[in-house]
């Protein structure tokens, strides 16, 4: 598991408290740093280098380090086996330089922090089965080629089994001559890429700062269980910093997640933005920029649908997608924002035989699109405050707008909710009351008594999906948000019309194409 590292790493900082010199550990100390530095290029790199490759003599690769090589097969991403002995070693090995500067006295947390972030960086890019390391880093710096590996030198390892034994640093087997002689080229092979077409692409972004560790290219453990914040993940706050730096000055897209169904080829892409840069004004246009150079590199790799996920869509930043239209009418690339499916979802988890409801929180396209189905279907929307009843009323038409009313002595057991319901309102809710959330994001919790929260509109998908190893943000492993699925329902139904701005398609159409497709109510499950 990769936070074996981390959790050693806190044993030996700690333990290091009580050798020589030990007691009042210093936050920062260069002659500590260098000396650490010095010690992992040497001996931990030499000794790394032999051990791994007398691991893969015949004797020990075929008892011991085949495993090793399997697992890589089966689960490429940041997914390693070994046994016990070669953690046991590789952990004693990573701990020399840490033991010996704090023997020394010339130990810090600060080196200490540095080091272990290093080797867990390294382990996991090492691993991630696809290439990220820049080209221009090794012109700018060419003797950094023989002191950082990149992923496609290690993956020469398992498919070579008998080349690139280094760690980190391939100088060794510059050294010793067991540099696979195809390194260069696949490294060049795998920045050019083949471009690959796809379908379906969906526009997400990053919410959390821990959210960086909750994609497939983190750590592969966390995102493979629905998104909360941990202990081990606070603790990491300075690379969460620096991440969000590094990812808004990179500025560019990149691919969370390649799935397939049936014949179509559908692919996840995050802005490079957390929550929050939504929220500033001076944001928004470098955030449009991003999104609508986003889809039109997916209109060039032949997708046919693109959806907006999360804030990508808020109105206040484009308009429900409407401001992309509005520039290019002509682009080619569907627009969906999957407001018809995610009211539908919110329509049907409502308890049959309910008669009335209460809307409350900030009224969304979503919310909007539900209230104008249910008075249809003659439910009483009921709204607690004035402002939101002014905004619903216009949606709603003539003949059915007696269903929508203005109240705040209700005792209805059903709560539609969305952003900006404050504690204070939940808790006027009666007990056994039922939260369904409306918006994109989980609401905030108030109720600890006999009231249940839904989750967010989402959906199972097939099993014919292929390659769901990860859970979207806080949802449960292979469900999806309605949003995305409206994208994937779409294109499989090859829809014409786009579903941004006020557009809303059916509902029960989409719902009905989206059953038929093999997508499930959460409740199904």
């Amino acid at each position: 598991r990769d936070d074996q590292i981390i959790l050693s790493a806190i044993l030996l900082l700690l333990g290091s408290l009580y050798l020589p010199g030990g007691q009042n550990l210093p936050w920062w100390r260069t002659d500590g740093a260098v000396l650490l530095a010095l010690l992992h290029a040497g001996p931990v790199e030499f000794l790394y280098y032999w051990f791994h490759r007398a691991l893969h003599h015949h004797f020990l690769y075929t008892r011991y380090h085949s495993h090793h090589h399997a697992s890589i097969v089966t689960e490429p991403i940041t997914s390693v086996i070994h046994p016990f002995a070669e953690l046991l070693a590789y952990q004693l090995l990573f701990s020399v330089p840490m033991i010996t500067c704090a023997l020394t006295g010339t130990a810090s947390i600060i080196t200490f922090e540095i080091y272990v972030i290093y080797i867990d960086f390294m382990n996991n890019m090492g691993h991630c089965n696809f290439e990220l390391v820049p080209n221009r880093l090794f012109e700018w710096i060419p003797p950094l080629k023989y002191l950082m590996y990149t992923p496609s030198f290690h993956s020469l390892h398992h498919t070579q089994f008998r080349t690139n034994y280094s760690l980190f640093m391939p100088f060794y087997d510059y050294i010793y001559n067991t540099m696979d002689k195809s390194t260069d080229t696949l490294y060049e092979n795998s920045l050019k890429g083949k471009e690959k077409e796809v379908d379906v692409v969906h526009l997400t972004h990053l919410t959390s700062l821990q959210s960086i560790y909750h994609i497939r290219t983190g750590f592969a453990q966390y995102a493979s269980k629905p998104y909360t914040s941990m202990w081990q993940l606070r603790i990491m706050w300075p690379v969460s910093w620096l991440s969000m730096v590094l990812t808004w000055a990179y500025g560019s897209w990149f691919t969370v997640e390649r799935n397939s169904m049936k014949k179509l080829r559908m692919q996840s892409w995050a802005i490079p933005r957390y929550n929050f840069h939504y929220g500033l004004n001076k944001e928004k246009e470098a955030i449009n920029d991003l999104i609508e150079k986003a889809i039109s590199e997916a209109g060039k790799k032949g997708a046919k649908v693109v959806s907006l996920g999360l804030l990508n869509q808020a109105h206040s930043l484009n308009g429900s997608g409407e401001l992309y239209l509005q520039k290019y009418p002509k682009w080619g690339v569907r627009l969906v924002d999957g407001t018809s499916l995610a009211a539908a979802v919110v329509i049907h988890t409502i308890p049959q035989g309910t008669n009335q409801v209460i809307l409350a929180g900030k009224i969304s396209k979503v919310a909007r699109s539900v209230a104008a189905a249910l008075c249809k279907k003659n439910v009483k929307v009921i709204v607690t405050n004035k402002q939101e009843y002014h905004l619903l009323k216009p949606c709603i038409p003539e003949n059915e707008d007696g269903n929508l009313v203005l109240s705040t002595t209700s005792t209805a057991e059903v709560w539609l909710i969305g952003e900006g319901l404050d504690d204070a309102e939940q808790l006027r809710a009666p007990r056994g009351t039922e939260f369904i959330p409306f918006s994109q994001f989980p609401p905030k919790m108030a109720r600890k008594d006999c009231c249940t929260y839904a989750m967010t509109p989402a959906m199972g998908v097939p099993e014919s999906m292929q390659n769901v190893h990860s859970c979207e943000n806080w949802l449960p492993r292979r469900v999806m948000s309605a949003w995305r699925v409206a994208g994937i329902v779409h294109a499989l139904e090859g829809w014409s019309e786009d579903e941004c701005g006020d557009a809303v398609l059916n509902l029960e159409k989409v719902w009905s194409a989206a059953i038929m497709h093999g997508f499930r109510p959460v409740a199904q499950l």
